[in-house]
């Protein structure tokens, strides 16, 4: 009798799948609108501001300035530009910017996996190719010559960087051999070298 009581009251309590619910929340804190807004102010900031390896290290060796990596930390950990900051992108809030980010005057060099070739676990290329759907062979072969679609992260890491107030950012433009012997990489793969 316990069992079809407590069975009935959380029936009653726990909507099924699939109802209605009654509930009036407010619409979630996401607004398409405003990050059009910004990727629109940003798209000419970020125009001046791609930079190569050479003038990517020279900054780096300036005074104050952060090395901002937002990979993921497992990535991370493993390998990073020596002297490099993390804030995994999807931390991105202005309390953790704050806290890794002196101010926003502060000058931030930023890089993701695409400016990287020649370790592509650590390095992986952010890029979306076509998917070719089921049909003719013409078709499929139409498919299979679309451009890719890059996706790296370095662009939502300038916007949103941007979007919090830093406006001293600078991104590398370059796709870069990792054994290049201008860059000092750290990190556990590094450190068991």
């Amino acid at each position: 009798m316990k069992t079809i009581a407590a069975a009935v009251l959380l029936s009653i309590m726990v909507p099924t799948t699939g109802m209605a619910q009654d509930n009036n929340y407010p619409k979630a804190k996401v607004s398409f609108e405003d990050y059009k807004g910004l990727v629109t102010k940003v798209e000419t900031h970020r125009t001046s501001r791609l930079i190569d390896l050479h003038t990517f290290l020279k900054m780096s060796r300036e005074p104050g300035v952060v090395i901002l990596d937002t990979r993921s930390t497992f990535r991370f950990d493993r390998i990073h530009l020596k002297g490099a900051k993390h804030l995994c992108f999807t931390d991105f809030t202005q309390d953790n910017l704050n806290k890794v980010i002196p101010s926003p005057e502060t000058k931030i060099l930023i890089y993701c996996n695409n400016n990287f070739d020649g370790n592509q676990t650590d390095f992986a290329s952010k890029i979306a190719t076509p998917r070719p759907k089921p049909s003719s062979a013409l078709t499929t072969q139409f498919a299979l010559q679309e451009k890719p679609i890059m996706m790296a992260l370095n662009i939502p890491t300038y916007i949103n960087l941007y979007g919090y107030g830093y406006h001293n950012v600078y991104e590398l433009n370059e796709f870069v051999k990792v054994n290049d012997p201008r860059i000092s990489f750290a990190g556990t793969i590094v450190e068991q070298k």
